[in-house]
């Protein structure tokens, strides 16, 4: 391994290894252990799975090996059975991270970047059902006795999930810009109509300006 020591010389036996190189393992990657606090349960948490999944692994150096970045080695023995006993980590760790209902569909695969493609293929579309439960929710939800904070934080998580799921193409054109500041205009009104009646006049003075601001900033001047 990479800044390897003669044996005597002294040094940390740490010292004799390459961390940034994917092949290693370090004691505690034994994929048991969950790397992410929720499990995969189909199209409606998919986006956020991968998401932290991709985090998790990349923070591992192991991203790799479900991405295709770092395919199975050839022709040298010792690396080969490295990689394979790293790809049994990230199958584990793959495994770990969905349902009980799904882990049946994938237990016998044996291939991290397999596994990811496959889980990819199936539930990354969202359907019609997924979009009208979160457009749903967005609509329903309202500050009704909680915390602002709490309020502009749950519907702030339910936008962008919104938008997630339309996975929109990005575009510079005029038109675009019109449609993202109409959209941030939408966000505004619902943000301001689910407040409860003790904000009125909050809400009175922020319409009231001009130009009107996003979001964010009226969440700020409700919680100053």
């Amino acid at each position: 391994m990479v800044g390897e020591t003669p044996s005597g010389s002294g040094s940390k036996s740490s010292d004799r290894y390459d961390f940034d190189d994917p092949l290693f393992l370090h004691p505690s990657d034994n994929g048991v252990v969950s790397i992410i606090s929720f499990k995969l349960t189909g199209i409606e948490n998919f986006r956020i799975w991968k998401v932290s999944m991709t985090r998790a692994l990349k923070g591992m150096n192991k991203l790799g090996f479900v991405d295709k970045m770092f395919p199975k080695p050839s022709g040298d023995e010792s690396k080969i059975r490295k990689w394979e006993r790293v790809n049994v980590v990230v199958c584990s760790l793959l495994l770990g991270s969905v349902s009980e209902s799904l882990y049946a569909n994938h237990a016998c695969s044996d291939n991290a970047s397999n596994i990811w493609s496959e889980l990819s293929e199936t539930y990354s579309k969202a359907n019609s059902s997924v979009v009208f439960n979160v457009h749903q929710k967005i609509n329903y939800l309202t500050h009704n006795g909680l915390s602002v904070s709490e309020y502009y934080s749950k519907l702030d998580a339910l936008w962008k999930e919104l938008d997630g799921l339309a996975n929109l193409t990005e575009c510079t054109c005029e038109a675009s810009a019109s449609f993202v500041n109409h959209s941030k205009l939408m966000k505004l009104m619902q943000f301001l109509s689910g407040l409860d009646d003790t904000f009125s006049q909050v809400k009175s003075h922020i319409l009231l300006m001009e130009p009107l601001h996003n979001v964010k900033n009226c969440f700020f001047n409700c919680i100053s």
